[in-house]
């Protein structure tokens, strides 16, 4: 009698503010490696947070994104590489228009490894002069995750169409693609 083995993908987390969380998902879902990014609020001080209390600042969560992700195929590094490259982290609570600490720059370690990467690579983008400001960019270990409602997920997706996605969203996907040309899903 033979026994079949079935392997599981050892999946890591991510959780990354960056602006608006429609921005981080449409992002990247497109990424190889990347098996699910979950929209959702992070790092305030109420339980179960709603967008309403999220946007009005009231809750302190960070709008934020939970991806998980199969380090075999994109390590963290790499994922935090297109984090950097999607979004503004010179700019404290603020990315482009949305302004709000809602909107902070913030990388919420799951790990000792996933905090001594992320610290190590701003301080070489930092060496680098990569922007004219200094990254802002917090990081601190992982509070609870809260995943917004269902509207949020999947949104630009869903609502390709709607105005913030085609003037805020689709640029940033886009950014993304060219920047990570080599790294895309294929499509199925």
């Amino acid at each position: 009698m033979t026994h079949s083995h079935t392997t599981e993908i050892a999946t890591e987390l991510a959780t990354l503010g960056g602006g608006c969380f429609w921005c981080l998902e449409a992002a990247f879902v497109q990424l190889q490696g990347i098996e699910s990014v979950v929209s959702g609020y992070a790092g305030g001080q109420m339980q179960n947070p709603d967008y309403h209390s999220v946007c009005s600042g009231s809750s302190g969560h960070a709008e934020v994104v939970e991806v998980r992700f199969d380090p075999a195929v994109i390590d963290y590094r790499t994922l935090l590489q297109a984090f950097f490259a999607i979004h503004d982290p010179t700019t404290l609570n603020q990315q482009g228009n949305d302004i709000g600490t809602q909107y902070r720059s913030v990388i919420f370690t799951h790990s000792a490894e996933q905090e001594s990467i992320a610290k190590a690579l701003i301080k070489e983008l930092t060496e680098a002069n990569y922007w004219p400001d200094p990254i802002v960019t917090a990081v601190s270990p992982a509070p609870t995750f809260w995943r917004a409602e269902e509207g949020h997920q999947n949104y630009f997706a869903n609502n390709p169409g709607q105005g913030y996605c085609q003037a805020v969203v689709a640029p940033k996907a886009a950014k993304l693609r060219k920047l990570f040309a080599g790294r895309l899903k294929q499509p199925e």
